[in-house]
């Protein structure tokens, strides 16, 4: 049986890819709050304020009828006093111009960030 061997070539390429691994690893851990962005807070069309998507926190809206929390570059309605309870079954969000809307409560959490939204239209 033949016995095959590493060529010099084949050394090369393996460190060249493992190289390249490395780097896209090392640039997508020093990149990935770039995307992250704010929660800007309405309410009833008033602004409410702004909270940084890379600070986890529970924000209570509205004197206490929302309460959003932040976490892990996300937000997401965790309460709302409303009886449809749909902004507190929405997803959490986090792309540009998402958002997460109570309408009983007159709510609307809507991200500023550089990162996309993974939708590009929603349809029926």
């Amino acid at each position: 049986m033949m016995e095959k061997r590493l060529k010099k070539k084949d050394i090369i390429l393996i460190i060249l890819i493992l190289l390249v691994a490395a780097g896209a690893w090392i640039l997508h851990e020093v990149l990935k709050d770039a995307g992250s962005g704010i929660a800007v807070i309405r309410v009833d069309g008033a602004f409410e304020g702004t909270y940084s998507l890379n600070e986890d926190e529970e924000i209570s809206i509205n004197d206490g009828t929302n309460i959003l929390r932040i976490r892990n570059g996300k937000a997401k309605m965790i309460e709302a006093d409303c009886p449809d309870q749909l902004c507190v079954n929405q997803k959490a969000v986090s792309g540009n111009g998402e958002s997460i809307i109570c309408l009983p409560n007159r709510v609307i959490v809507e991200i500023q960030s550089r990162q996309e939204s993974g939708y590009d239209a929603v349809t029926n």
